[in-house]
């Protein structure tokens, strides 16, 4: 892989992770056009590259949030409502758990299936995001423990390549009658401990030497910035995005590219 794909891999991964379009859809569609062909190495360090890049720029956009939420949690010996989030947050997070202990080979198989499925996937992320910018749901003053898993059963499903998790989880919780800037900001905020987890794990893998990567360092820094900058624009604009609930326009272009996808897969 050259410093211009991954450039291009990088930035697309950055905008795509928050934005309601499929992150790992788009990464698939992007190696297909630009006939990027990892080895398995390779792909392995570019993807925790990558996420890493796009977990630091949520810390970075969402440090007041999260610097409160630490506050609560480990300067506080009550129950106070930092620490009712953050048990929200864990329990969001037992439905990706599950299927990523239990069936990472079977979603693994799906990855590889090529852009018929990411075409589908996006199709549905289509449909998830226009019913969110249509209903009218009595707003919440808070999420609940129930709209927490709920949302991470959303999140779960959004292993799939194509069906965006940010798109799930917001369209999710908007539709749960959840404040819509209220349920951007969890939605990024759960998927920090899980990215950071599998990325852990990939990074065992290379250490152990299971996984030979051929990439340079400068191809590495040049994604992981690429990544780092594009996330953080595209975070802090999601989160005003969905305050004004333009969600329609990302359902429009998911239609789309999901049959772009489609039918460049049956050609």
């Amino acid at each position: 892989m050259s410093w211009f794909q991954a450039l291009l891999l990088g930035l697309v991964q950055g905008l795509t992770e928050f934005l309601p379009v499929s992150s790992s859809g788009h990464l698939t569609i992007g190696q297909t056009l630009l006939g990027v062909e990892f080895a398995e190495g390779d792909m392995l360090l570019f993807d925790v590259l990558v996420h890493a890049a796009t977990v630091l720029s949520t810390i970075v956009i969402l440090w007041k949030e999260i610097e409160w939420l630490l506050r609560g949690v480990f300067l506080s010996t009550k129950m106070n409502e930092e620490k009712l989030y953050v048990g929200k947050i864990l329990l969001s997070m037992i439905p990706v758990f599950i299927v990523g202990v239990f069936f990472k080979d079977y979603v693994e198989n799906i990855f590889g299936s090529g852009l018929l499925v990411v075409g589908c996937c996006l199709l549905v992320t289509a449909a998830l995001l226009t019913f969110a910018q249509y209903s009218r749901p009595r707003e919440k003053e808070h999420i609940g423990w129930w709209d927490a898993f709920i949302i991470g059963i959303g999140q779960a499903c959004a292993v799939l390549p194509g069906l965006s998790r940010s798109g799930t989880t917001i369209a999710t919780g908007i539709l749960l009658g959840n404040k819509k800037e209220k349920v951007a900001q969890f939605s990024f905020i759960m998927v920090l401990i899980p990215i950071l987890g599998e990325a852990f794990l990939s990074c065992l893998d290379l250490l152990k030497g299971e996984v030979v990567s051929s990439l340079s360092p400068v191809t590495m820094l040049i994604g992981f910035l690429s990544a780092f900058l594009s996330g953080c624009a595209a975070c802090k604009w999601m989160i005003n995005i969905v305050k004004r609930q333009k969600l329609v326009y990302f359902a429009i272009y998911c239609v789309l590219i999901g049959l772009f996808a489609i039918i460049y897969s049956l050609v």
